[in-house]
This record gives structure tokens, sequence and C-alpha cells, in this order.
């Protein structure tokens, strides 16, 4: 009896170890190939930065228009580079086999799905927030609206990844599927983009910001928790329909 209740830890230990080692090299395997193709690193990031910088030029030069519009424009330009992005997160995979193997796999689906989106926000998206402040000075932004909005899109962007990630899913077996991604995806982001941009606006007017902050993190924290069991359940839908 002792025998058997002594194994019992070991066994979880292992799993675990095996969990935590297949979900290591999911992101290891997403960066090398990621920094392998620095072209599909860059698109998005000269993607956001044409939107941010060629917006004053086409509607208004000035500096009081930039800074009520900026915040908006920069989210709609995070959002717009993630939606290029998102298109071929499993499409790759999906040709070459490799999501079948995901699904014949001993460990759970729905961890690797959160590694993969976790190594893609960190080589895709985390570059663009970074740029915000410097892009903010371009668009009459105060330091302090900057921060603001660097804390709204760090909370934010990884639920457009998440929730985009299952449209992704969905599609990936179908052929030109990018609009229909866009279209599926579009009516779930209007929340986030509400919450991200006022949260700007309150810091504007002097307001507080909390409650909006509180608000993208309950939406981060279920899709950390949902999404990946949905990402996972698309993804085995996708590759028993191919």
């Amino acid at each position: 009896m002792m025998r058997s209740e002594a194994r019992v830890p070991v066994s979880l230990r292992e799993q675990e170890g095996g969990w935590l080692r297949a979900a290591f090299e999911t992101v290891r395997r997403e960066w090398l190939i990621a920094f392998r193709n620095r072209q599909d690193l860059i698109n998005p990031l000269v993607f956001f930065v044409l939107i941010v910088s060629l917006f004053p030029l086409g509607v208004s030069p000035e500096p009081e228009f930039l800074r009520q519009a900026g915040p908006g424009i920069i989210w709609v330009a995070a959002l717009l580079s993630i939606l290029l992005s998102l298109n071929l997160l499993f499409r790759n995979d999906y040709a070459d086999g490799h999501l079948e193997q995901w699904v014949l796999s001993p460990q759970p689906l729905a961890l690797l799905a959160l590694a993969r989106v976790a190594a893609v926000w960190v080589t895709t998206v985390l570059p663009l927030v970074l740029l915000v402040p410097v892009l903010g000075v371009m668009l009459h932004l105060t330091p302090a609206i900057g921060l603001v909005l660097v804390l709204t899109l760090l909370a934010g962007t990884p639920v457009l990844v998440l929730v985009g990630a299952i449209g992704a899913a969905l599609t990936v077996s179908l052929r030109g599927s990018g609009v229909l991604l866009v279209l599926i995806m579009t009516p779930f982001y209007v929340p986030v983009l509400i919450f991200g941009t006022g949260a700007v606006t309150a810091a504007v007017e002097g307001a507080s910001i909390i409650g909006h902050l509180a608000l993208l993190g309950a939406m981060l924290s279920l899709a950390v928790v949902l999404a990946p069991l949905a990402i996972a359940g698309a993804l085995r839908i996708s590759v028993s329909n191919g």
C-alpha cells in the first residue's frame, strides 16, 4: 500500500514534466521558425508603422486632433496587424502534417495551442507594443498617456491573438480563408477595442482607468483559460475534416 502511494507523486511529476517539456519545445520551435523566416516577423511590424505614420498625412496633422484620435489609430493598426499574422498561424503546420502529430500526441492539445499562441504573441505582437511610445510622440501623446496605452495593449492584444487563433484553427483547412477569418473574428474584437480605447480616453480626461483595466484583465483571464480549449477543439475538427 505504501509503495502504491509512493508511486503516485512520481507519476504526476513525470506527467507534469512531460507537459512542460512539450510546451517548451513548442515555443522553442516556433521561435526558431520565426527567426529563420524574418519576413513573417517584419511584415506586421512594417504594416503597423505604415498605418500609424500615414494616418496624419491622409486625415489631419493638427496636434489636437492627433492627441484625441491617436489611441484609436494605434489600437486599430494593432488589430489589423494581428489579423495579418493570424491567417498563417496554423496554415504551414496543417500543410506539412504537423497538426496531425499534435492531435495524435499524448500531450494536451490545448497546452500546445496555448504555447504556440504565446510564442506568436511574443515574436509578432510584443514588438508592436514596444514601438508604441515612439509612435505616440509622433501622434503628440504625452508620456503618461503613452504609458496607459501600452498597458491596455499589453492586456488587450493577447486576447485578440487568443480569440483570433480560434478562428484561424476553424478555417485552417479552407483555401482563401483570410476574408472569412476577418468576418468571423471582428465582432469578438469590439469589446476589447472599446475598453482599450476607453481606458486611454479616461486617462486623457483625468478619470480613473482602473475599471477599464480590470475588465481587460478579466477578458484576458477568461481567454487564457477558455480559448486554448476552443482552439484544440477547432484544430481537431479541421484535421478530421481535412
